[in-house]
């Protein structure tokens, strides 16, 4: 065998796609950018208040603990500060445990239309992805089980799911527990919980309170406005969390994130208007959207997936095309496995209103 000329990533690495955020950019002097679930709302005073104040002692590092963050997460959600973990956004912890549990020849499950940062963290550690069907685009607990093997070390579940918005009914979560084998670990990432209005819906804790092999992921990207900050959240397991903090970055939150997060969660009546904001044209936009023609999967989190028809001149690439002219960016999701769809997150009531009347252009029923 013949030696390699310049170093070379392990086998897998190459294949995975890249990850590709949402574009923000139009040929317009005004852009809306509905393509990254971002509050329109932005963050609540008082964490912006908190993050300008770190601008003194920026030449200190941050807590490496997190302590003050993870004390402020237990008393908001009633948790041991000691089960949890923070990191550099939900992404961060989701790559951690991948890293954590995942080795060569494993396998780590997730739905079809998930977030993709699941098959990417699980081709990072040599471990294989496996897809499962959806139904009406919405997680099968059914199909999850069937494919669970020997092999099968962790299931990724979005709930809700990013980007179809759906959610899975706490019963169906717990029914999908009690069948998985206990070295199987079960993964909710709960990125959207804040926004869901349904008596069936549970983020996971008590799943996480009361069992060795549930962890729950949370982030301040979506309703607390704090993304350019990177910051999510883990409870989980005494183990797990021990297994975690064994391999994260000593200093994997910066001190203005650590900050911000503190006091956005001291803050509950701006989260409570996000949330009113949210709810409000969240209907509206699935209803008006949907008297044109156009078939728009019910959501519960902060943005509509709309189906476009498979026909020339009607095709999601057509309606993006249009949109993008007028300074609305929505999100492709071909990588996501839907071609003729858009994603678009709720924003303000102009982006709204304006995404609206462009879309009844493009269809001829202005």
């Amino acid at each position: 065998m013949s030696a390699a000329l310049r170093p070379e990533p392990r086998p897998g690495v190459l294949a995975i796609k890249a990850y590709v955020p949402g574009k923000s950019t139009a040929p317009t002097a005004k852009v809306y950018k509905l393509s990254s679930n971002e509050t329109p709302l932005g963050p609540s005073p008082k964490a912006l208040a908190a993050y300008r104040a770190t601008a003194d002692h920026l030449q200190d590092y941050p807590d490496g603990s997190a302590s003050d963050l993870r004390e402020a997460i237990g008393r908001a959600f009633g948790l041991d500060p000691a089960r949890i973990v923070c990191g550099a956004g939900s992404d961060d912890l989701l790559n951690l445990l991948a890293r954590a549990y995942l080795a060569d020849g494993d396998e780590a499950i997730h739905t079809k239309h998930a977030f993709l940062v699941y098959p990417i963290a699980t081709l990072g550690t040599g471990a294989k992805p496996v897809a499962v069907p959806e139904t009406n685009y919405t997680a099968n607990v059914d199909a999850i089980l069937k494919v669970v093997t020997a092999k099968t070390k962790i299931v990724f579940l979005a709930n809700p799911n990013n980007p179809t918005g759906t959610y899975v009914s706490f019963d169906e979560v717990k029914r999908l527990h009690r069948a998985l084998p206990p070295h199987v670990l079960l993964v909710l990432d709960a990125a959207y919980a804040e926004y869901v209005r349904r008596n069936d819906y549970e983020s996971g804790i008590e799943l996480v309170a009361t069992n060795d092999n549930v962890v729950m992921c949370r982030t301040f990207s979506k309703i607390y406005g704090l993304a350019a900050l990177r910051l999510g959240w883990l409870y989980g397991p005494a183990h797990v969390v021990d297994a975690i903090n064994r391999i994260r970055g000593p200093f994997n939150v910066n001190a203005p994130a650590i900050a911000a997060g503190v006091a956005a969660l001291s803050d509950p009546a701006h989260t409570e208007t996000a949330r009113i904001h949210n709810e409000r044209w969240l209907g509206w936009l699935t209803e008006e959207i949907g008297k044109l023609g156009l078939q728009v999967t019910p959501s519960v989190a902060n943005f509509v997936l709309i189906h476009f028809q498979d026909t020339p001149g009607r095709t999601a690439k057509d309606a993006d095309k249009l949109l993008t002219t007028r300074g609305l960016v929505l999100r492709r999701v071909e990588a996501y496995h839907l071609p003729n769809a858009l994603r678009m997150s709720v924003g303000t009531e102009e982006a709204n209103r304006l995404v609206v009347k462009t879309l009844a252009e493009f269809m001829g029923k202005a």
